[in-house]
């Protein structure tokens, strides 16, 4: 292999780091997720002991919201996590008690489908909260959010579809060439 071919494989594999400060930003902005959580969460423990009444719909929305920063928080891990672990570098988590279990066997596949049932699940909670709170949303907006979230599902199941598919024809080849 020549000098400059060498070189310009060098600097292409390298490229990969540029997308390290990717990750970090996604980090500053958990943090920033968990500092918004906490806000609604002492806002929630207020209410609870105040003197005004706080009704069961306003605390299951504000809990709804909740698990709703959490499951982006969730995605931003996985997307943190698994996107690093599988275009930038290996983690060095060998023999480590908190390894997630998943990211023994993370690929770009398996990352895409665990991100897109993270994002129906994010879709669910937005619905339900929605539905929660029909009354000061028009049909309109409902029916978009509906048909938004069906279009969600229809994804998943078609990139599930394709991954599978992918994965038998990669196990076939590989079993034609043994």
């Amino acid at each position: 292999m020549s000098f400059p071919t060498k070189q310009l494989e060098t600097v292409i594999f390298a490229s990969r780091w540029i997308q390290a400060p990717l990750y970090i930003g996604l980090i500053v902005a958990q943090v920033v997720y968990c500092y918004l959580f906490m806000i609604e969460l002492s806002h929630l423990v207020m209410s609870a002991f105040s003197t005004t009444h706080v009704s069961e719909a306003d605390v299951m929305l504000v809990v709804l919201g909740l698990i709703d920063v959490v499951m982006i928080a969730n995605l931003l891990v996985m997307v943190i996590v698994g996107g690093y672990e599988t275009f930038v570098s290996r983690l060095d988590l060998e023999n480590h008690p908190d390894q997630p279990e998943w990211l023994s066997h993370v690929n770009a596949g398996v990352l895409k489908i665990k991100l897109s049932t993270a994002i129906i699940g994010i879709s669910s909670i937005h619905l339900l909260k929605s539905f929660i709170n029909a009354n000061n949303l028009s049909e309109h907006t409902l029916m978009w959010q509906v048909i938004i979230h069906v279009v969600f599902l229809f994804s998943a199941l078609a990139m599930a579809m394709v991954d599978k598919t992918m994965t038998q024809t990669l196990a076939l080849q590989h079993q034609k060439n043994h």
